[in-house]
């Protein structure tokens, strides 16, 4: 089932359930007329649409927001935490080609701090899935939670076979190795598997977990990762500044714990444009690339 036909699906159950877009209806193209009212192009207005949708979400609707994400997340930030946020209201917000998912774009299309913007909001959720069977099995979840949620798009073919029974804050651990713990979210679980792969066929037992929610996150499962691996690696499409390695920095400050930890992530810069195959290889995000830098980094340590 694509996404599309889940909100389909979705909105057939919920006459609530309201579907709204600036502009971008590459992944919903079909809905207008099975809809009619209940789809909503504001035009390129991000913070319109943020505002309309807080106008809806007040008089009991569930508002399900598309647009790209860096003008989503950025553009319209005030509007999503001053009418979405403080009001706890449970707007869906859509960000679509987030991360390294915007390849051919230069920056002022790239949406890496995304998660972290969106995660400083009180009351707001944010949902990372690896691919688009995670994203048709937690949008159904999403849709019927209270909270405002932020959900990085992701159409990506799936490269694991996920578990049943997703639940907003919990992590899904896909290997259970005790000397390396990988921490990824988003399309680059398919690269982590890679790099899982290749450090096994060198003797080192991995930890493979799909942290999938940002926010919240699932604490129990990253600390018995510390607590039973000797390294831990964080791999996202994102600054390093605000996002996976940060919360799980503030997570183990707060206890008073220490760790190993080794990012893989976006420093001080924006990526270069190019294909996406390129970006990864260019930016070093290869499922090869990060089991060298494991390897590197853990004999290192």
């Amino acid at each position: 089932m694509t996404y599309e036909q889940k909100l389909r699906e979705i909105t057939t159950e919920n006459d609530n359930v309201v579907v709204m877009t600036a502009e971008n209806r590459a992944a919903i193209r079909n809905l207008p007329p099975r809809l009619g009212k209940r789809f909503i192009d504001v035009g390129i207005a991000e913070q319109t649409m943020v505002g309309v949708a807080a106008g809806l979400a007040l008089r009991g609707r569930i508002p399900v927001i598309h647009a790209l994400a860096t003008f989503l997340t950025m553009r319209a930030f005030e509007f999503i935490r001053t009418d979405v946020g403080i009001g706890n209201l449970p707007v869906k917000i859509v960000g679509g080609v987030p991360g390294f998912l915007s390849d051919a774009n230069g920056p002022t299309h790239q949406a890496i701090e995304d998660i972290a913007l969106m995660r400083g909001i009180p009351h707001m959720q944010v949902f990372c899935p690896a691919d688009e069977e995670e994203l048709v099995a937690g949008i159904d979840v999403i849709v019927r939670s209270p909270a405002p949620t932020y959900v990085r798009y992701n159409a990506s073919k799936p490269a694991v076979k996920h578990a049943d029974g997703f639940k907003i804050g919990k992590a899904e651990t896909l290997s259970n190795g005790t000397n390396v713990a990988i921490l990824v979210y988003g399309f680059l679980l398919a690269e982590a598997v890679k790099a899982k792969d290749i450090l096994e066929k060198h003797g080192i037992s991995v930890r493979l977990i799909n942290v999938r929610m940002l926010k919240p996150i699932d604490e129990e499962t990253i600390l018995r990762a510390v607590a039973e691996t000797s390294f831990l690696v964080t791999v996202e499409d994102h600054f390093q500044t605000g996002g996976l390695y940060s919360i799980v920095a503030e997570m183990l400050l707060k206890r008073g714990l220490k760790a190993s930890i080794h990012p893989i992530a976006l420093r001080e810069r924006w990526f270069k444009p190019a294909l996406l195959n390129d970006v990864l290889q260019y930016e070093g995000f290869t499922g090869q690339q990060i089991a060298d830098t494991i390897m590197n980094e853990w004999d290192a340590d």
